[in-house]
């Protein structure tokens, strides 16, 4: 997480601290398109793309779970281009993305990926909720604990969604857009 910080890749962070023994948790976006160089100075504009609602769990330097909000199934390849090689081999991995047609286990180069539509929602809840877990499965704990207490969960997650290939699945997704939300 700290190369993360130091590459400017972490985006409206909620927190990034210790997890237990030798891990870092983070919560927040995570860039996926850096914005465009803004100034002489070498400052950026936003970001083009983000991993929303993110929820990281590193070991050292390898990601052993990663969680967000994808717009658009097709970033996911901007993502595995950019991060694919801080995955931890046992690593978990598990993505909302607006317009994923179904619930899917999708697999690419022997990584699986759990892909769950979410036009709308906070990928925390939405987590917590498939995973079944409850507020007392975290009580007394601070943030970073939390997030390795729901890795721990995560690991032994079975999901009986269909098992495809990335590639079919990018093929399935629909034209699903995100809800906005703005001033009533």
């Amino acid at each position: 997480m700290d190369t993360y910080e130091k590459a400017g890749l972490l985006f409206n962070a909620n927190f990034k601290e210790a997890a237990g023994a030798g891990m870092q948790a983070y919560r927040g976006d995570l860039v996926l398109v850096e914005g465009a160089i803004a100034d002489a100075e070498g400052r950026r504009k936003a970001p083009e793309a983000l991993l929303k609602g993110a929820v990281a769990l590193a070991e050292g330097d390898k990601l052993k779970m990663l969680a967000g909000s994808l717009d658009d199934l097709s970033e996911i390849e901007t993502l595995i281009g950019k991060y694919k090689g801080d995955f931890a081999a046992d690593g978990k991995f598990v993505f909302y993305v607006v317009n994923v047609a179904k619930p899917t286990v999708a697999s690419a180069d022997g990584v699986e990926y759990l892909l769950i539509p979410m036009v709308d929602g906070m990928v925390w809840n939405e987590l917590v909720d498939e995973l079944a877990m409850e507020k007392g499965d975290f009580k007394g704990q601070g943030a970073g604990e939390k997030v390795a207490t729901l890795y721990d969960t995560l690991k032994s997650y079975k999901p009986k969604y269909e098992a495809i290939s990335l590639a079919d699945a990018i093929a399935r997704k629909t034209d699903a857009k995100r809800a906005d939300r703005g001033p009533v």
